[in-house]
């Protein structure tokens, strides 16, 4: 018998009561109510608590799922931002995953409008240099075979008359021959400018210092300048067309800074990720007013020696070309330093 029920029987009934088999029914009903109802109450406690640990799993789950949908949320939203597009944003400032996907289609046709517009500006880009590209071979064609008639010619009657010339009429037709000489080195000069970009030229391993050696006896270089290479110019990947046309100008550049006698130095060291070049003389130097616009093309700060205007722009496209740099320190009297850097 119940424990509770049994203490109860025990306080108020009676032997005698408790022999009467209608008592016994009754307080077997009633120790089996006890029992039916702490079976019932165990078998709650335990439902309770197996519901309480689903419940807490559901929750971890519920809560780990609902970090991931914020992490994707926090994804797209930096996705979009980064894209520059539209913000996602809702009156209310609540939405559904249905209105960002909706706004992400939008996004997305935008893109591609965006990337076919821009596939279509390269396209007329290209052709329009293209146009350029062949218009400067034809210009540089159609002047330089008349120059090349005048400056025979010209040669011819300075030829031909040589003896009976006076000595100001020889000094014109140097003058003459001079400015020729200018014109055609100005219509290459411009040919190689705008052609820089626009050739297909490979890249490959190219010697420095070789080229370099190459480019000095090439040039004319008066014996009173003395030409210094150093032993640690670098081997770089890259066109050797290009890179024989920037150390070219920017030598030539020195030879002509000096007026008599001095000497020039090309170095190299490493620069991180790149090598950097230094071409220095000890010419006359270049007036700090100048330093700003000396790599700008048909700027000349010198009228006195035969310049286009055109060696130190198509030096520093080049290095542009190859994502480098170009700088120079100069002062007047004490000489020029260039430096360029190019990648290793």
């Amino acid at each position: 018998m119940n424990s509770l029920l049994q203490r109860q029987v025990n306080r108020y009934l009676d032997k005698k009561a408790l022999e009467d088999p209608k008592m016994k029914a009754f307080l077997t009903a009633i120790d089996d109510s006890y029992n039916d109802k702490e079976e019932q109450f165990n078998m709650l406690q335990r439902a309770m608590r197996i519901s309480s640990d689903e419940l807490f799993e559901a929750n971890q789950q519920l809560r780990t799922d609902v970090m991931y949908q914020k992490d994707i949320l926090d994804s797209i939203t930096t996705a979009i931002q980064a894209l520059n597009l539209k913000e996602f944003k809702k009156a209310n400032g609540e939405f559904e995953i249905k209105d960002l996907a909706e706004h992400i289609r939008e996004q997305s046709e935008e893109l591609q409008k965006a990337a076919r517009k821009q596939e279509q500006l390269l396209k007329n880009l290209e052709n329009k240099n293209q146009v350029l590209t062949d218009y400067a071979h034809m210009i540089s064609h159609d002047l330089k075979s008349p120059l090349r008639s005048v400056n025979t010619l010209i040669s011819w009657i300075k030829t031909d008359n040589y003896d009976s010339l006076s000595e100001e009429g020889k000094e014109h037709f140097d003058m003459i021959l001079k400015n020729v000489e200018k014109m055609d080195a100005l219509i290459e000069g411009i040919l190689n400018y705008s052609t820089i970009e626009m050739a297909d030229h490979s890249k490959y391993e190219v010697d420095t210092r070789y080229l370099v050696q190459e480019i000095v006896e090439l040039l004319v270089i008066p014996d009173g300048i003395q030409v210094k290479i150093s032993e640690e110019l670098p081997v770089v990947k890259a066109d050797k067309f290009r890179i024989q046309q920037l150390f070219e100008n920017i030598i030539h550049n020195a030879v002509k800074s000096i007026e008599k006698e001095g000497k020039i130095e090309i170095n190299a060291k490493e620069a991180g990720d790149f090598w950097k070049f230094e071409v220095k003389d000890t010419g006359k130097g270049i007036p700090q007013r100048h330093h700003h616009k000396i790599f700008k093309i048909f700027e000349k700060i010198d009228t006195n020696h035969n310049s286009t205007g055109i060696g130190l722009s198509i030096a520093k496209k080049v290095v542009d070309f190859y994502g480098g740099q170009i700088s120079l320190e100069s002062e007047e009297n004490l000489g020029t330093s260039f430096y360029f850097t190019l990648p290793k």
